[in-house]
């Protein structure tokens, strides 16, 4: 059975800010990573470096952006950090993230957007299912961050 992450949150910005706050550098850097080397096209970089002093590393280099509209939607490939680096950045294909952004109008009308990640691709074995563990608290964790930075 292929499990997938699936996280939510609600943003206090449009749609078109939602999604850049995932394909630009400086934002990705203010919420989700150290470094970020983002082109937002498809094919383009999904370079994400928590320690930017070993690239090869706790890094996604090499993964690639599979699917954009922008202010709709994104999909690009993931991998993990170090302790996961054998069975996850390895493999072919590698986990897969795709983010919805949906907008809607708050009780004022003011922009909200909902957020939708889910991360697919994890195989069966218990190595692959502690990296799953990890990778949900990684990113309810992360996304805290991210609905924190949309309430600024």
């Amino acid at each position: 059975m292929n499990k997938i992450i699936s996280v939510t949150t609600k943003l206090n910005c449009d749609s078109l800010r939602a999604f850049e706050m995932f394909t630009m550098n400086e934002l990705l850097e203010s919420w989700l990573t150290v470094r970020a080397d983002v082109e937002p096209k498809i094919g383009g970089k999904y370079e994400l470096f928590w320690n930017p002093e070993d690239k090869m590393n706790d890094s996604t280099i090499g993964c690639k952006i599979t699917g954009l509209e922008p202010d709709k939607f994104l999909s690009f490939e993931w991998k993990g950090p170090r302790k996961f680096r054998r069975i996850m950045n390895e493999c072919d294909p590698l986990t897969h993230v795709v983010v919805f952004f949906l907008p809607f109008k708050g009780k004022s009308g003011e922009p909200i957007t909902e957020v939708h990640l889910i991360h697919s691709g994890w195989g069966n074995t218990p190595e692959w299912e502690g990296a799953r563990f990890w990778f949900e608290k990684a990113w309810r964790d992360s996304f805290k961050n991210l609905k924190k930075l949309s309430d600024k």
